[in-house]
């Protein structure tokens, strides 16, 4: 293999790229990328960024002078239009023709938001470094009054951080009680008191109907008939992957991009990484995937087969109003709930979950280390 192009310049393509260099590939290397910055850590715009005790130049994932020793070809600002996997060629939106001989698919995903909000000022995503300046910028004029539309992670970051600039907030959930599908109705319940313990209010069971404002939003609209006041509303209702650009790439598209275990597509010369692959029927959207994945996925590119296949147990973490959050492993209902340390009402505790007698996940607020040693014991399983 002379040639590989990575598209997608975030996380998972960095990721990529290193591991293409440490494998031992030698040839041309590309990577493409929309956004017109460096590869930039993400967990922190929704938390330190926010709160204006980091800035841009402190998201960088790597050095100038480690990027130099990729010896890579970078396109930022730049997109892929088309893929033509069986000619060996991409097709780039100002209408370059660019060869390469294997392709690395880490797009990510973009996120969803509510109708009409393109046409309101004051109504936010926060997915990319831009999307936080512009935020950031919103949330300092004044003492702007805050709804969050979505309990999960990036929602609950958002409203922790609005907090702590002493900002009115409210969170508005569709789902009667968020993250119970992973974490179970009783640790899900201990997660979501953080918000009540600091203050922000929590909605759940109710949809949003619209978005309320000419020109600039001032309130939101509840499917129940009650409308809340506000100066910004901040949207996290998950994401879609990054696959329009694919379509009639021959490439199989089912909630990302298909793939097996080890992230070979179809086409044994195409992988995707991040959280654009659909690995088995499994998409994962948390920074350690796009972090490790990519290592297995790239093994597998230069073999030109399936040789290696991921075996890592899911991770993620959350830090919220100064309290971190982890959980590793699968759950899955019936799952058994065992406090293992601490106190749940305290908000510092170890849960661990039991299927037939064995560990298979875990739950930590403030437990880091006893944490840790579950998660080696998950992951060597």
């Amino acid at each position: 293999m002379r040639s590989v192009a990575v598209i997608g310049a975030a996380l998972a393509g960095l990721s990529a790229a290193r591991a293409l260099r440490d494998q031992g590939f030698q040839g041309r290397l590309t990577i493409i990328g929309a956004e017109a910055h460096r590869p930039y850590d993400r967990p922190p715009l929704s938390k330190n960024f926010l709160l204006g005790t980091i800035g841009p130049d402190d998201l960088a994932l790597a050095e100038e002078s480690e990027l130099a020793e990729l010896d890579a070809e970078w396109l930022l600002g730049q997109t892929v239009s088309h893929l033509s996997p069986g000619l060996g060629a991409l097709e780039l939106a100002d209408g370059r023709r660019l060869r390469c001989d294997g392709a690395v698919i880490a797009t990510g995903a973009t996120p969803r938001s509510l109708p009409g909000a393109e046409f309101l000022a004051g109504v936010h995503v926060l997915r990319t470094l831009d999307d936080a300046v512009a935020l950031r910028a919103d949330l300092v004029e004044g003492s702007p009054r805050v709804v969050v539309v979505g309990a999960g992670f990036i929602g609950a970051e958002v409203a922790a951080s609005c907090a702590a600039l002493g900002l009115h907030v409210t969170i508005v959930e569709a789902a009667s009680l968020p993250l119970a599908p992973v974490l179970g109705q009783e640790m899900a319940a201990h997660c979501l008191g953080l918000h009540a313990d600091h203050g922000v209010r929590l909605l759940c069971g109710v949809g949003v109907a619209g978005l309320l404002g000419p020109g600039r939003v001032t309130g939101v609209a509840l499917a129940d008939g009650r409308r809340l006041p506000a100066d910004v509303v901040v949207v996290g209702i998950g994401v879609r992957p990054n696959t329009g650009w694919l379509h009639g790439s021959g490439l199989p598209l089912d909630n990302g991009v298909s793939c097996d275990a080890g992230g070979v597509t179809r086409l044994p010369n195409v992988v995707a990484v991040g959280d654009v692959a659909n690995l088995a029927g499994r998409r994962v959207e948390h920074w350690t995937n796009a972090a490790e994945q990519p290592t297995v996925a790239v093994a597998n590119l230069l073999a030109g087969r399936t040789v290696h296949t991921g075996r890592s147990a899911p991770y993620f973490w959350s830090d919220q109003y100064g309290v971190r959050i982890q959980f590793a492993g699968h759950t899955r209902p019936g799952d058994q709930v065992r406090i293992a340390e601490g106190e749940p009402d305290s908000r510092s505790f170890l849960a661990v979950y039991e299927r037939e007698g064995q560990t298979v996940a875990a739950l930590a607020l403030n437990r880091a280390k006893p944490f840790t040693r579950i998660r080696r014991a998950l992951a060597a399983v």
